[in-house]
């Protein structure tokens, strides 16, 4: 449709500070009004949406699902933008290409990846833009190793060349290679600052689960802050903080009140999401953070890992093996309130992690809707928005739906306003990524046993002006992603 109106819903835009019952037309893709009856003369189409929530669709700053059926879960979780920027991907020219040529029905975009780089000039690895091949890279030591002065220089040279062709910032997976120089963070960091974009950081351990780091975690973002002047996005702070997330979040909270530019996101799950080779997964780390190796279950087979020789065997043979991890036990009253101290800690951006989704047999894609059985991804995937909804705004009265859109929305656009095109969202103002949900059903559906099960309460969702999801259903030919990339540098 290229002109539609959305009749009658509560329409919310902290932004503008818009937050009552109106009309919402869009024309050609963008917001061309809101008001009190609006004609219908000027509307192809229009959408009784009386008694619903209206706000700018959410934008995932931290998803790894590149595949239309990631997309999907996602659009009925009420995404209408899913970025890569913790892992990122090499080179982001391919990533982008490929989207683009197997369609979206989700804005997308990437980061420079750190990793990757290290990956090609450490152990001499082809990432060619794959997350499944970066995960395989992660578990080797020869790539956690320090880097020397000549190779550290040929990563930020790779880095440079990525920020030149339009990523979104650096993406730094520093927690899986906890033992490489500090100097080089703070390298990267500088890289960063130079060109005006942010890092989004996976941290290293905390001094809490490993005395012997160069550094602990959560310092060393807010030293990088305060030594470069570079926006430092600390990602998922609740599954690397574990039960050091109060002390984490003062840490933070300090380096905020104190001038720099630290965000921080989190996701509402007990159970994180990794590659098998790990460092932090090896047998003999596990006990730092009071795990066992029953506590990590393979994806897609569902297997537990039943010993410690079983997981040795895993990271030798399949060290790209996803898996699951519990770190914190949502059953438990003191692990459940750490949770979700990270989710009400101000200023905190919603951000899935979602992962990729799998099938037996080695499938990772499928444009088939409903999705064909038998998929394994993390629960997160498909209900990272609706869960945090259900808990923030249904159950507890903890936010306000402008709150729900501040964080959800507008917190994470702000963060790529260095990106001209990223000033357009996050708001209803401009360009129409719209979610339509119902307040009194909107919650998640998936679980760790049934993962992709889709999240209700979306009604509609429109990404640049066209459905993706109509009536609570994806509309199936719809692919009008488009990519957010930086001008080159």
């Amino acid at each position: 449709m290229s002109s539609f109106l959305l009749r009658g819903g509560r329409v919310v835009d902290p932004a503008s500070g818009q937050d009552g019952v109106a009309d919402l037309l869009v024309h050609d893709g963008r917001v061309a009004a809101i008001g009190m009856d609006l004609s219908a003369q000027n509307a192809d189409t229009v959408v009784d949406v009386t008694g619903l929530i209206v706000g700018p669709g959410f934008i995932d700053l931290h998803s790894h699902v590149h595949s239309i059926a990631g997309h999907r879960l996602q659009a009925l979780d009420g995404v209408t933008m899913a970025l890569d920027l913790e892992a990122g991907l090499l080179p982001v020219d391919v990533g982008y290409r490929r989207a683009a040529e197997q369609g979206r029905p989700l804005h997308y975009g990437f980061s420079a990846s750190w990793a990757a780089a290290r990956g090609q000039v450490m152990t001499g690895a082809d990432t060619d833009a794959n997350i499944f091949r970066i995960l395989t890279m992660l578990g080797d030591p020869q790539w956690q190793r320090p880097s020397r002065p000549q190779e550290l220089e040929a990563v930020l040279a790779l880095l440079a060349n990525e920020l030149a062709a339009g990523a979104l910032g650096i993406g730094v997976l520093v927690g899986y290679a906890p033992s490489s120089d500090p100097a080089e963070f703070l390298a990267v960091a500088q890289l960063a600052a130079a060109a005006g974009v942010p890092t989004y950081t996976h941290v290293r351990e905390l001094a809490e689960a490993d005395p012997n780091t160069p550094i602990d975690g959560s310092a060393e973002i807010v030293r990088a802050a305060a030594e470069t002047g570079a926006r430092m996005h600390h990602c998922h702070v609740n599954s690397t903080s574990r039960r050091h997330i109060d002390r984490v979040l003062t840490t933070l909270a300090e380096a905020r009140s104190a001038g720099s530019k630290v965000t921080v996101e989190a996701y509402p799950y007990g159970a994180g999401s990794s590659g098998v080779g790990a460092f932090f997964l090896a047998p003999e780390r596990l006990s730092a953070w009071g795990l066992q190796p029953s506590d990590i279950v393979l994806l897609p087979s569902g297997e537990r890992v039943a010993d410690v020789n079983r997981l040795r065997e895993i990271r030798t043979t399949e060290p790209g093996t996803l898996c699951i991890v519990d770190f914190l036990d949502e059953q438990d009253a003191a692990d459940e309130a750490l949770l979700w101290s990270s989710m009400i800690y101000p200023d905190a951006i919603v951000a899935s992690d979602a992962t990729p989704l799998l099938w037996p047999g080695g499938a990772t894609d499928s444009r088939l809707w409903p999705l064909p059985a038998g998929a394994h991804t993390h629960p997160r995937t498909a209900g990272t928005f609706a869960k945090t909804i259900r808990r923030m705004v249904r159950e507890t009265g903890t936010w306000t739906w402008p709150e729900v859109f501040r964080r959800c929305s507008l917190l994470p656009a702000r963060l790529l306003d260095f990106v001209a095109a990223a000033r357009n969202k996050g708001h209803l103002g401009a360009d129409a990524d719209i979610v339509v949900l119902d307040p009194d059903r909107i919650c998640d559906a998936a679980t760790y046993q049934d993962p992709t099960q889709p999240s209700v309460g979306v009604r509609h969702l429109f990404v640049a002006g066209t459905p993706v999801v109509c009536d609570g259903t994806i509309v199936p030919d719809a692919f009008p992603g488009r990519p957010l990339r930086a001008s080159p540098r």
